[in-house]
C-alpha cells in the first residue's frame, strides 16, 4: 500500500495537481484507522486510500480542504472527549463508541506557474528570475524556441494557449511590447487565470483594453488586468520592471490572494451539519440521509442516522427549543 501511495502522489505532483495527504499517526482502540494508514484527498473532496471510516473520514476531508485553502498542515485529533489544545484541531464525535484517532494532514500544492506571453527583454528577464526562485515557467511567443529560453520548463512558438495548462493560480504576464499585443492579452483573458498583467504604459493599456471590450471581453474581466504591470517601485529598465512584476507575483502568492482550486470552494458550499454529532457532511457524497417535517438531514455515519430516526424531534432545533 505504501508503494502505491508514493506512486499515486508522484503521479499527481508530475501532473501539477492540488491535493492533501493524510496519515494516521496515533490511535486508541476501538477505531478502524491504524498508525501508518494513508490517504490522498483531492480538491473536490474525493478520497483515495484509507484513514478510517465513520466520523473520522468527513472530519479529515473537511480539514484537508481547509489545508488546500490556506496552504498549512495540521494535526487533527478525533475522539468522543476531544478538547482543544494548542496546535491541534479537535473533533468531538458523539457517534464514536470509543477510541481516538490522530491524523496529520499536509497540503501538496503545485509550484506557482508563471506564463509569459511575448519575447521582450522584460519577459526574458522575468523568465530567468522566476526560475531562480523555483517557479514553473512557460513562454509562449511567435518564433520562440528553447535556445532563447534554456532555463524555462516549456516554450511554445505562438500565442494560442489551448495546449497549455492554465489554472486560477497561474500568473500570466503579457510582455509582447508591440508584437501582437491585442491577441496576446485577449488570449490571456480568455483563460481562468486570476492574475493577468500587461507590460505597457497607461495610455497604451487603455487603448488595448478598449479594443478588447469592443471584441466582447467583459468589463469585469478587463478590470482585473494589472497595467502597468508590477509593483510601483519606480522601475525603468527591463530588469527593474521584471523585478517589480515578480515581487508582485510573490506577494500575491504568499498572501493567498489568489484562491486555490475552485472545486474545493464548491465542496464547502455543499455541506450540511450532522444534527447528532455536529460533523460537517458533504451533501453530494452523503450516504446517510433522513427526512423529517419536510426537511432533509444528513449524517456522517449510520449510527448518527439511527439515533436521529428513533427520536428526530429531539434534534430538530424548532422542536428542541419548544
Amino acid at each position: 500500500m505504501f508503494d502505491e501511495f508514493l506512486k499515486k502522489a508522484d503521479e499527481l505532483v508530475m501532473l501539477g495537481e492540488t491535493f492533501a495527504t493524510a496519515t494516521v499517526v496515533r490511535y486508541e482502540a476501538p477505531i478502524s484507522g491504524k498508525p501508518g494508514d494513508k490517504a490522498i484527498i483531492f480538491a473536490d473532496g474525493e478520497v483515495w486510500g484509507w484513514i478510517g471510516g465513520g466520523c473520522a473520514r468527513p472530519a479529515v476531508v473537511k480539514e484537508a480542504l481547509k489545508a488546500l485553502q490556506d496552504g498549512r498542515p495540521r494535526l487533527v485529533h478525533i475522539s468522543p472527549t476531544a478538547t482543544e489544545e494548542a496546535g491541534i484541531v479537535a473533533y468531538n464525535m458523539s457517534c464514536h463508541s470509543g477510541g481516538t484517532l490522530d491524523v496529520y494532514i499536509e497540503p501538496v500544492l503545485p509550484k506557482p506557474h508563471v506564463l509569459i506571453l511575448g519575447r521582450s527583454p522584460v519577459g526574458q528577464t522575468l523568465a530567468r528570475l522566476a526560475k531562480v526562485i523555483n517557479y514553473t515557467v512557460s513562454v509562449a511567443a511567435p518564433e520562440a524556441n528553447q535556445e532563447t529560453y534554456p532555463e524555462v520548463d516549456r516554450v511554445q512558438a505562438g500565442l494560442d494557449l489551448k495546449d497549455l495548462k492554465v489554472s486560477p493560480h497561474t500568473f500570466i504576464v503579457v510582455s509582447t511590447q508591440g508584437e501582437s499585443d491585442e491577441e496576446a492579452l485577449e488570449n490571456a483573458l480568455r483563460t481562468d487565470a486570476t492574475y493577468v498583467a500587461f507590460v505597457a504604459s497607461k495610455v497604451k493599456a487603455a487603448k488595448v483594453l478598449e479594443y478588447l471590450g469592443e471584441r466582447g471581453v467583459s468589463a469585469e474581466r478587463l478590470k482585473q488586468v494589472k497595467a502597468p504591470a508590477g509593483m510601483d517601485i519606480g522601475a525603468s529598465s527591463p530588469e527593474e520592471i521584471a523585478v517589480s512584476i515578480l515581487a508582485q507575483i510573490v506577494q500575491l502568492n504568499r498572501s493567498q490572494t489568489i484562491k486555490r482550486e475552485k472545486p474545493a470552494i464548491a465542496a464547502e458550499q455543499q455541506q450540511a451539519k450532522d444534527p447528532i454529532c455536529g460533523m460537517t457532511v458533504n451533501v453530494g457524497a452523503a450516504k446517510h440521509k433522513s427526512e423529517y417535517d419536510g426537511k432533509a438531514f444528513y449524517f456522517c455515519c449510520a449510527s448518527c442516522k439511527q439515533k436521529f430516526d428513533k427520536q428526530p424531534h429531539l434534534f430538530v432545533p424548532a422542536h428542541a427549543s419548544a
